[in-house]
């Protein structure tokens, strides 16, 4: 396989760890947003959000809520901004699931989630996109 965090699994590629259990690693990111940025990976493979068993989620979203913990104790940070990048669309660079945890300091000029992308869509239609939406659960 050609995934780089799957090299990083297999000890192939080096990283700074800070934590691995039985299903999920932990490591620096090696190109930072700010100090103490955190990837959180399953072990097992899976592109994109959408591809991952529920017990695998599970399994990573217990291991993301430790090491977030984790990473804003030990750097000191007043919260942080945790999310993934779903899909090349939405920046997704490595296709492997993966969980940003991305410690945020009160004044460090950041902004919310919301601030990735602000396109101000017409709200007129709500009702129907909402059903457009209730109509995909049948073909999921």
């Amino acid at each position: 396989m050609d995934c780089i965090f799957c090299k990083i699994i297999s000890g192939d590629i080096p990283a700074k760890i800070v934590y691995e259990d039985a299903t999920s690693i932990a490591f620096l990111d090696i190109t930072p947003c700010a100090k103490g940025h955190t990837v959180v990976i399953p072990k097992k493979h899976y592109d994109t959000f959408q591809d991952i068993d529920e017990n695998a989620v599970r399994d990573l979203f217990t291991s993301v809520k430790m090491v977030a913990k984790a990473v804003e104790k030990g750097t000191g940070a007043d919260g942080s901004n945790i999310g993934l990048n779903n899909k090349k669309a939405a920046g997704q660079e490595v296709p492997h699931i993966h969980i940003h945890i991305i410690p945020r300091y009160e004044g460090d000029g950041g902004g919310a989630i919301q601030s990735i992308i602000n396109t101000h869509p017409n709200t007129d239609n709500l009702d129907d996109l909402k059903e457009k939406i209730k109509y995909c659960f049948k073909k999921i």
